[in-house]
């Protein structure tokens, strides 16, 4: 692994604080999606004037007649999202320069579509639901620690992402909101994306990028087989063992940079929970060869970035 040079670790940490200050941005503007408006009444009581608080949705709800009280959550409710408003089209300008310097100094060297993937996740409050697993974790790490792996260590094509079974009605209504299929929601990315006939938790793109959508060995009550959504052409989920370990982990989440600049926040495992996995992955007989080998390198240099870079993610 090599340390990340000077100019480009000053670069990352500065466009970091601004994707952060925008994360926070989007937080706070959320609390003000919608509107609010003054509705007349009756045509027999147009003096009676109303507050009514709409949702981003199109939900409408009355919050009383026209009263001092009323007039001054109006008020605020106005100044609070034009200032949201202003101060995420302020970060958005400056995360757009940050991007032109990130590709100057090539910060980063994530594929831009595992950028994008994880935009679009965030952007539709699916984020939440799952977490980054597989070789792709390592950009998360290195990131953090400020290294770049070799890249023997991060070549892959595809990303694997693990889902969270127990919180499924959840998932359901956020979906249920952005669109009516995972596969829809990546196809809002790349629309070439499709679901392996052979493969039903696998979609690929016409470049041969793949998503596997993996989830915990059937427990107790959980639904199996099963798809992300009603549509037929969904995901189907992959039982993959050991995963309720790697759910049960803590979380590990840094802001990634892709090869053009742009940046994600990606949420993995906590590092020696990959080692551990990765560890067991090496030794299974029945597994490729070359993966296994790989396997046993990606735990090896995690560990090694943990002990030098990561102190605070050591286990004694």
């Amino acid at each position: 692994m090599l340390e990340r040079q000077a100019d480009a670790t000053r670069q990352y940490i500065d466009s970091v604080a601004t994707y952060e200050a925008y994360e926070e941005a989007l937080a706070e503007a959320s609390k003000v999606r919608g509107g609010m408006y003054w509705h007349k009444g009756p045509a027999a009581a147009p003096e009676n004037v109303y507050l009514v608080r709409t949702s981003a949705s199109g939900s409408e709800k009355s919050l009383g007649p026209r009263s001092p009280e009323t007039e001054a959550i109006y008020a605020s409710f106005r100044r609070r999202k034009e200032l949201a408003e202003a101060r995420c089209d302020g970060l958005k300008a400056a995360l757009l320069k940050h991007k032109r310097m990130n590709r100057a100094l090539r910060v980063g060297r994530v594929a831009p579509i595992i950028v994008e993937i994880l935009n679009r996740l965030a952007a539709t409050n699916l984020g939440p639901h799952f977490r980054v697993v597989g070789t792709h974790a390592l950009y998360a790490y290195e990131s953090a620690a400020g290294i770049t792996f070799e890249d023997e260590a991060v070549a892959t094509r595809d990303i694997d992402l693990l889902w969270d079974v127990r919180k499924r009605v959840a998932f359901a209504t956020a979906l249920s909101k952005v669109d009516s299929s995972m596969l829809g929601v990546l196809q809002k990315v790349d629309p070439t994306f499709r679901i392996r006939n052979s493969q039903k938790y696998t979609a690929v793109n016409k470049d041969g990028f793949e998503v596997d959508i993996i989830r915990r060995e059937q427990m107790s009550d959980d639904p199996h087989p099963i798809r992300l959504s009603d549509d037929e052409e969904d995901f189907g989920v992959a039982q993959a063992p050991h995963a309720q370990e790697l759910l049960d982990s803590p979380q590990f989440s840094a802001v990634i940079v892709a090869t053009n600049g742009d940046m994600a926040r990606m949420t993995t495992l906590e590092p020696m929970a990959f080692v551990r996995f990765k560890r067991w992955m090496s030794a299974l007989p029945q597994r490729d060869p070359l993966k296994r080998r790989r396997d046993a390198l990606q735990a090896e240099a995690v560990e090694e970035v943990v002990q030098e870079y990561l102190p605070q993610w050591a286990q004694d």
